[in-house]
């Protein structure tokens, strides 16, 4: 019997895992920090040859205690981002590393997936190819570089219109069920499928609505444009021309179809997330080189829309924006990278829960006396 028992179980696990998307759903229970070794991926390989030091670690005593505050008790900094689920953490000032804080076994070597985090990547190699002549101009119809989406209304649909969530089509984002859109996305095989039966819920360009497939289809146009993977592309065009000091890699729908979920999943370390940031807080150039345009940089950090995320941050590509100059790419979980340029700051927050802290405000609160 307990052999029958043993059979059966791995029956339901394999139909589960092998079947729909509503069964990986129901087997992982929601994505979490162990999400990049479940599914397939393909590897972003660093520069083995370039120096990777790019930031000082500030001798102990440099390393100034904090606090946030906004709470009835104020705590230190380390004892507030281990309270509040935090498995890495990074405070950089002027390339000097002030704080870093691993745990719950996590380290500097730790993989920790991104998740949305990884739509501002994908703003940044759009800029790219743009500058490079792969992509003609930012109000190109998305529909010039994946014809298949051609002949269903969709050719009104730009790739602006895709960077600034406001493309009008029918997509629901809800996370907690498995019959929303972004459950098929995420657990799927086949995103091709999905996307070949997109349809226009009402005309581009009116409102802001936050869609993961957006995302997907610009990843597909730089594709299709450039006829390399947005990993590859990610490899070639930053992560080796900035001293990364690991490899990462970018997850696939699946081994068969090998399509990257543009939206979500780069899995990588924190120091080396950090250096996308100085990337950024250096008008896209590294050394001597400008990796990303200087131009495109300025343009897809400009508050333009009425576009508001959840929290109520002005959206731009891909971006958040806040008045004060400071802007900040966004991930389920708590993922964060935090750039100040005024203050010449970047902050890398990533956790297994964002634990309900409005974690923009908290790195406000940091830097309000400096």
């Amino acid at each position: 019997m307990n052999l029958f028992i043993r059979l059966i179980f791995t029956a339901i696990i394999f139909f589960l895992l092998s079947s729909c998307h509503v069964g990986r759903f129901f087997y992982y229970n929601f994505a979490d920090v162990n999400d990049f070794q479940k599914y397939p991926a393909q590897k972003i390989g660093r520069d083995s040859t370039a120096s990777q030091t790019s930031f000082v670690k500030a001798p102990e005593a440099l390393f100034v205690q904090q606090s946030f505050d906004g709470y009835a008790v104020a705590t230190s900094l380390h004892d507030y981002l281990e309270n509040h689920k935090t498995l890495a953490f990074l405070f950089i000032r002027n390339d000097t590393i002030r704080h870093e804080y691993y745990f719950d076994d996590y380290d500097s070597m730790a993989v920790i997936p991104v998740f949305s985090v990884a739509k501002s990547y994908i703003s940044a190699l759009t800029g790219i190819a743009i500058d490079k002549g792969f992509f003609n101009s930012i109000n190109d119809s998305i529909t010039l570089y994946i014809p298949e989406l051609r002949g269903k209304g969709l050719e009104q649909i730009s790739i602006k219109n895709l960077l600034e969530m406001r493309s009008g089509l029918d997509y629901q984002e809800k996370y907690n069920s498995p019959f929303a859109d972004m459950a098929k996305y995420y657990y799927g095989k086949n995103l091709d499928n999905y996307v070949s039966k997109i349809k226009l819920a009402e005309e581009p360009g009116l409102r802001y609505n936050y869609q993961s497939v957006n995302t997907l289809l610009l990843g597909i146009a730089l594709e299709n444009a450039t006829q390399k993977s947005p990993a590859r592309l990610l490899e070639e065009w930053i992560w080796q021309k900035t001293d990364m000091e690991f490899d990462a890699s970018w997850s696939v729908d699946s081994k068969k179809n090998k399509r990257i979920k543009a939206f979500c999943c780069i899995n990588l370390r924190a120091r080396d997330l950090a250096k996308f940031g100085k990337l950024y807080l250096n008008n896209g150039k590294w050394k001597d080189e400008q990796i990303i345009p200087k131009a495109w940089i300025a343009e897809s950090l400009q508050i333009q829309t009425d576009s508001r995320d959840s929290g109520g941050f002005p959206y731009t590509y891909h971006w958040r924006t806040l008045e004060d100059g400071s802007f900040f790419a966004k991930g389920i979980l708590g993922q964060y990278l935090y750039v100040n340029p005024e203050k010449q700051v970047i902050i890398v927050r990533l956790g297994k829960s964002d634990d309900n802290i409005n974690w923009p405000e908290q790195f406000q609160n940091m830097l309000r006396d400096m």
